[in-house]
């Protein structure tokens, strides 16, 4: 009973530990677009520096998943879980790393205004904020019709890429000395929609994880 109970409490702590790190995530992605839109280059800093965090739960978390997989030979549904968050905590450290490229590039930016204020980037933001949220408490909850809805919001953030593209892209044809800045507001949007692309993952994972089977989601329609 002592060894079970050792294993369930293992297997509690790398969803504990994940959901976390989903936290973190969260938190850094909302961080970003502040500082960019605040022009705070100091926190900007503190953001690349603090990308480091999230490396080090993901390396945890990792640890703990083989030394679980080694020592107990877990079966059917506990085997699943582990793999899905073997991939999940992949696609969060991606999304540390997108918001961490937003901090570099209000960096690249530094004390010049941004050629336009912000409307559909932090919009962008929001929403992949939002679907990460709930993509956690359907994995919580093993719903997997709730993964597969939110995957299908995937089509919202792109939406709002493209309405920024083209805006951007205006700006650049009416004045090419709008390019740069324009580039860099574009690398940030894209950022946010790579996000969003790794919701969509995380979703397939908690597909697999309910039914045991992969089934990719949102496929392009081009």
């Amino acid at each position: 009973m002592r060894i079970r109970s050792t294993y369930e409490n293992e297997l509690q702590q790398i969803q504990d530990q994940m959901l976390v790190m989903a936290s973190m995530v969260d938190r850094q992605i909302d961080r970003s677009i502040q500082a960019l839109k605040n022009r705070d280059l100091d926190e900007s800093r503190r953001i690349v520096a603090d990308d480091l965090q999230i490396n080090k739960i993901r390396f945890d978390i990792e640890e703990l998943c083989i030394q679980i997989i080694a020592t107990q030979q877990p079966m059917a549904s506990d085997l699943r879980a582990i793999v899905a968050v073997l991939n999940i905590i992949t696609d969060l450290e991606r999304m540390g790393d997108h918001a961490e490229g937003i901090a570099k590039i209000s960096l690249m930016i530094g004390d010049e205004p941004l050629l336009k204020p912000l409307i559909d980037v932090p919009r962008m933001a929001d929403k992949a904020r939002d679907m990460l949220r709930r993509t956690m408490d359907a994995f919580v909850e093993r719903d997997a019709e709730a993964a597969k809805r939110i995957a299908e919001e995937d089509d919202q953030v792109d939406a709002l890429y493209d309405q920024v593209y083209r805006e951007l892209l205006t700006f650049m044809l009416s004045e090419p000395s709008n390019i740069t800045r324009a580039t860099y507001l574009l690398w940030v949007a894209h950022n946010l929609e790579r996000i969003a692309d790794r919701v969509t993952n995380i979703c397939e994972r908690i597909v697999f994880l309910v039914t045991g089977r992969m089934q990719e989601m949102n496929v392009s329609k081009y």
